[in-house]
Formats: C-alpha cells, sequence, structure tokens
C-alpha cells in the first residue's frame, strides 16, 4: 500500500493547483466587474464590458465548482486512508 501514497498525494496536489488557477483567474476576472446597475444608454459600451465579464465569469464558474467538489473528495480520500492506516497499526 505504500506504491500508493506518492499517486495519492500527487492527484491530490494537481486538484489543489488547478482549484487555485482557477480560483485566480475567476478572481483576476471579477475584480474589473463593477458593483453597480447603468440604467443610461449613453454607457452602453459599459454594459456590454459588464456582460462580458459575466458571461466569463459563467463559463467558468461550474469549472471551478467541479474542482472544488473534487478536491473536497480527494481530501477525504486521503483522511480516511490515514485512518484507516491508524486503525490498522493498532490491530
Amino acid at each position: 500500500m505504500t506504491g500508493m501514497v506518492p499517486v495519492m498525494w500527487a492527484v491530490w496536489g494537481v486538484l489543489a493547483i488547478l482549484f487555485a488557477a482557477l480560483y485566480l483567474y475567476r478572481s483576476r476576472l471579477t475584480r474589473d466587474e463593477d458593483d453597480q446597475v447603468i440604467l443610461d444608454d449613453s454607457f452602453d459600451n459599459v454594459k456590454n464590458e459588464q456582460a462580458a465579464i459575466v458571461e466569463k465569469v459563467s463559463k467558468v464558474q461550474p469549472y471551478l465548482r467541479a474542482a472544488m467538489w473534487l478536491l473536497a473528495a480527494m481530501t477525504l480520500f486521503v483522511i480516511g486512508y490515514y485512518i484507516l492506516d491508524i486503525i490498522n497499526q493498532f490491530k
């Protein structure tokens, strides 16, 4: 079972890096997002820019959510592996 530990940690590390990269990308996109609603027609270019930002964030969000769940599942797997290892040592 010791051959599985490096693979387990490598998969966890890759998932953590993927999650961090997606989170940073989304944060970078939302940095330029405004918190106000523009009602005047003279600001159509700003509306279009904000709509483009929202569209990009909407495309990234499902991947970010999937990466988060995969990372959580892998974390539980790692914790479970070590709990099982501790239990087996006391038998």
